[in-house]
């Protein structure tokens, strides 16, 4: 998996606990297989991480290393003592985040264009993970370093990276339920008059490794989208994920022939409006990402079962590009000119 694209952790978080912990086996639980018993009583872990546990000798039962089908009693003690380990291999840099909200366990940026989430091939540094090594070194003993679900580098907008092992794990299983709330500006080519729900499966494209497709047996992904503005030749739209596939938004608009301005995977031949000014042709020519924001995301508090809401604001290239797309619609009311290429 790249690290350039909007999707979700696809598993639980796993990582070694930061001191031993203990726990009672309770009545309700008597008689079950002990790795299965493990999961109920540390759900912030993952089976495999706790299975490995088990079988390394690092979780005890009544001080006694057992086999993971083991059935447990009622009261017994459970004490699990791995040691804390990296589970992060970047380093720190200091690169500038833009903080919406944070406290002990969840941190929300605004992450600006062109910031790469995730190290990968050719993106070593200056990633996001670096600047967040650098603001809470601690956040190395949680994999991916907190990140629980990504954008593409050239989308900018709101993201929650989780601070502690607990807090990706409640994230992660809350993305999983589609209960966190995601919405996109997207400014779109083509004049649209109705919004809708677009449900066609994505996977990887047959031909181009670097592309995502609408493909029959690709991934369920679901977009909805509805009017925000329109203009003479494009539509700024506010779209909702359901699901969280890689590039998602991006191939479901190009996939309805409308796709995202300045999308140099998806977008096709530059469209400008008949009698464009000066003006909108140099914006919409020099716009040269997907006009694509991540303007709200709305979670339940990992710690305090609280909602959150978060609000990122429009950068500027976006918003002048809609002031250059409202400026020609304003000037052309009378007229009614249409679009050319």
């Amino acid at each position: 998996m790249t690290d350039d694209h909007d999707t979700d952790a696809s598993e639980a978080a796993d990582a070694a606990p930061d001191a031993p912990r203990s726990a009672r086996v309770p009545d309700a639980l008597a008689g079950r297989r002990f790795d299965a018993v493990l999961a109920e009583l540390f759900p912030e872990y993952s089976r495999s991480r706790l299975s490995a546990w088990v079988k390394s000798g690092d979780v005890l039962l009544d001080g006694a290393t057992v086999r993971p089908r083991e059935a447990v009693r009622a009261g017994q003690e459970v004490v699990l003592t791995a040691t804390l380990e990296p589970q992060v291999s970047a380093g720190p840099e200091d690169i500038p985040l833009s903080v919406l909200y944070e406290d002990a366990e969840v941190l929300v940026i605004d992450k600006p264009a062109g910031l790469v989430v995730h190290p990968g091939a050719g993106n070593h540094t200056g990633t996001l993970v670096n600047a967040l090594l650098f603001r809470d070194p601690a956040i190395a003993a949680v994999p991916r370093a907190g990140i629980v679900h990504r954008l593409d580098k050239d989308t900018s907008g709101v993201m929650v990276v989780a601070r502690t092992l607990q807090a990706q794990a409640a994230l992660v299983a809350q993305l999983s339920a589609r209960e966190v709330h995601r919405q996109y500006l997207a400014v779109v080519v083509g004049a649209l008059v109705s919004g809708g729900t677009v449900s066609e499966p994505i996977d990887r494209h047959p031909r181009d490794r670097l592309r995502m497709a609408v493909r029959e047996d690709g991934r369920e992904a679901t977009t909805h989208y509805r009017l925000q503005e329109r203009f003479r030749a494009h539509t700024a739209l506010e779209c909702r994920l359901e699901t969280g596939r890689t590039h998602q938004i991006r191939v479901h608009m190009a996939h309805l022939r409308h796709p995202i301005v300045g999308d140099p995977l998806y977008g096709g031949p530059l469209k400008l409006p008949r009698g464009a000014s000066d003006e909108l042709a140099t914006a919409l020519r020099g716009f040269k990402r997907q006009a694509l924001h991540a303007q709200v995301l709305e979670f339940v508090h990992p710690a305090t079962g609280e909602p959150v809401r978060c609000e990122a604001p429009l950068p500027d290239d976006l918003q002048a590009l809609l002031r250059e797309l409202r400026t020609d619609a304003a000037a052309h009311a009378v007229t009614g000119t249409g679009a050319r290429r």
